[in-house]
């Protein structure tokens, strides 16, 4: 029964991910990174670089990398997500 609910309450999250079209096209040039992230939460990872910082929300399939230049979106891209 425990793995049942496991189970249930991982597909659950799963199917609520953040990583989707509607916040996609939330995302502007210009935005703050916190901005970003109250539609999208915290980034799965991020890199910094010399002049700019690289974050990514979700995984390799499907995501959104966001290009931030003093912590402002400067380009974003999404892969694996409908309408791609």
């Amino acid at each position: 029964m425990k793995k049942l609910l496991i189970i249930a309450a991982t597909l659950s999250l799963a199917a609520c991910s953040k990583v989707n079209v509607e916040n996609y096209e939330k995302i502007k040039i210009g935005m703050d990174k916190s901005e970003v992230e109250v539609f999208l939460g915290s980034a799965d990872n991020c890199v910094e670089k010399t002049l700019h910082t690289n974050c990514v929300w979700g995984d390799d399939a499907k995501n959104i990398e966001v290009i931030l230049v003093s912590n402002k979106v400067t380009l974003f891209t999404k892969k694996g997500l409908a309408n791609n």
